[in-house]
């Protein structure tokens, strides 16, 4: 609190204007708005030409800012750099009391102008103390009409005190304030967070999932247009979308190299892109699928420490660019989302894996079963039969037992064929080689002529465990696949199988020199969505196309370093 004592001797319209000018600096809440009216009220009161307010650095032995009134932008220029606390300033740091001097060149610590200064003589100068603690210095020079008297100074100490006041409550307004909006920062996120969780609590549908992303990140940072682009072997597809254009992007394929999804996986961090700055979704233009973006912020999706994707804002519904509030935001939506995806996608994966082990058991089941059952009732038929043959005497029996012999045998063939396409039992036994092995020669017996290559690394010795269980069945069925579609679809003489193996992959080629595959053969069917599905189980690519002399070639690169932990996995798990 300010009190003017009844012993001061200012002026009576000093003492008015510091009144008014005391309610007016309380009621100011901008700090530099304080400092300011501080300057000019000194001014006004005193009759000063020029003022400044010093302000000390935390070390309290120097000036920090420097902020003046009454000088115009062209004096200061020429000045050049400001002071920084020497000479008579230096001495109020030193001494913080009240200082009054007629001829400012006369005290022992002048420091003297520098070049461009405009000449000042008489001096004012008092400490500005708030809460005990110095603050920095009010400066008064050039009193029109004389050197400053008691009365001013006076009164500068008072606008000083009033200043102190002002310039803590700033100080206490601007922290409730920031306090404020940290606190509304933080429920805004936790809000954030809370809605997605509870929009996608139980949910495990991939889809259904990102559709929900979608909309509630969209809806989150007032885009225009949010993207959910997702990894995938073939690069950054754009998995879901939500508003204006969403259905023209959605499914679209954009190369990593090109992509902002690439950029944030890589640094980790948020990016946001403004009028002036290119927006990299597909590449350097800006364009996606005919859309220009002129403002945009990507966000990454980690999930367990694993990039999955990313989230991109385009365009706000505002017209400016996104906010760092709106990078906040979006951030913490994407730790939910991530989460959510990766979940979901971790359960369809399980899913599609327990799709092949259920399909991979029934098959063994009924390998089984024919080899235990229904083989064993024919040929005890064939006996039967050839008893009956031994025991009669017509002809005709004769030649009807040996024709339905001859029909057993047949029949026990195609069964074991069968068996072995259900379920080769040398898959199990000796490993998937010997297994193709067997397969190139049922399929030869069709009238194919097939040349085999294997090179694997457990063959050579290289290694002492045979490859997972998985990871074999993976290579017997993409090939059986791969040659049932050659003697079915293809119309080939020939085919080729190439099977190898390095430190980091293996590789699978199966080539032809039939008819060769259209653009729509290579859709859905031919039995390409298990192969791809399988391929995709084990992070690896598969690659379906015409060869450039006629013909199909498939091409499969799995990650070679996926080894059982015994000698005969499958044993194991049959």
């Amino acid at each position: 609190m300010v009190v003017v004592s009844s012993d001061r001797t200012m002026r009576a319209h000093q003492y008015q204007q510091l009144l008014s000018v005391g309610r007016t600096l309380v009621e100011t809440v901008e700090p530099e708005r304080v400092l300011e009216r501080l300057l000019d009220v000194a001014r006004d009161v005193t009759g000063a030409q020029y003022a400044a307010l010093g302000v000390l650095d935390p070390s309290r032995v120097r000036l920090s800012r420097f902020l003046t009134s009454g000088i115009d932008p062209a004096e200061r220029e020429r000045i050049g750099e400001l002071p920084q606390g020497r000479g008579v300033l230096g001495e109020l740091i030193r001494h913080p009391e009240p200082l009054r001097l007629d001829h400012v060149g006369d005290h022992p610590s002048s420091y003297g102008f520098p070049p461009g200064h405009p000449e000042m003589s008489s001096f004012l100068g008092v400490p500005v103390v708030i809460a005990g603690e110095p603050y920095g210095n009010l400066y008064l020079t050039e009193k029109a009409g004389g050197p400053f008297d008691a009365d001013d100074e006076e009164a500068t100490i008072i606008i000083a005190e009033w200043a102190a006041v002002a310039i803590n409550n700033a100080r206490l307004h601007d922290d409730v304030t920031q306090r404020k909006n940290e606190l509304e920062r933080t429920v805004s996120t936790l809000e954030t967070t809370t809605s997605i969780a509870k929009a996608l609590a139980g949910e495990t549908d991939l889809d259904r999932v990102l559709e929900l992303i979608a909309k509630r990140g969209r809806a989150v940072v007032d885009a225009r247009l949010l993207l959910i682009t997702l990894l995938t072997p073939d690069g950054v597809v754009v998995a879901a979308a939500a508003g204006e254009g969403a259905r023209e992007v959605r499914d679209l394929t954009i190369p990593e190299r090109d992509s902002a999804t690439a950029q944030v996986l890589a640094s980790r961090k948020p990016l946001r892109f403004n009028h002036h700055d290119a927006v990299p979704i597909v590449g350097a233009s800006g364009e996606l699928a005919g859309q220009e973006h002129e403002t945009a912020l990507v966000v990454p999706l980690i999930f367990r420490n694993r990039g999955i994707g990313a989230l991109a804002a385009l365009d706000c519904m505002s017209g400016t660019a996104f906010t760092s509030d709106d990078e906040r935001l979006l951030e913490a939506f994407a730790d939910s989302a991530a989460t959510a995806v990766g979940t979901a996608q971790t359960v369809t994966v399980e899913q599609r894996r327990r799709a092949i082990r259920a399909a991979e058991g029934e098959r063994r089941r009924w390998a089984r079963e024919l080899h235990d059952e229904t083989l064993q009732e024919l040929a005890a038929l064939r006996l039967s039969l050839s008893l009956g043959q031994r025991a009669g005497s017509v002809e005709e029996l004769r030649t009807a037992m040996r024709s339905a012999m001859g029909d057993l045998d047949d029949r026990i063939s195609a069964l074991r064929a069968l068996i072995a396409d259900l379920r080769p039992p040398a898959l199990d036994e000796l490993g998937v080689e010997s297994a193709i092995e067997g397969l190139v020669r049922r399929v030869e017996s069709r009238g194919l002529e097939i040349d085999l290559t294997m090179d694997l690394a457990y063959e050579r010795g290289d290694a002492h465990t045979r490859h997972t269980a998985e990871l074999e069945d993976a290579i017997y069925r993409l090939v059986q696949e791969a040659l049932t579609n050659v003697v079915k679809h293809a119309d080939a003489s020939a085919a080729r199988v190439l099977l190898r193996e390095d430190a980091a992959h293996i590789e699978l080629e199966v080539t032809d020199d039939g008819r060769g595959f259209t653009a729509d053969d290579v859709g859905e069917g031919y039995g390409l969505i298990g192969m791809r599905e399988r391929v995709e189980l084990l992070g690896g690519t598969l690659e379906v196309g015409p060869r450039p002399r006629g013909g199909t070639r498939v091409h499969v690169c799995l990650p070679g370093e996926q080894r059982g932990a015994g000698l005969t996995p499958h044993a194991a798990s049959s």
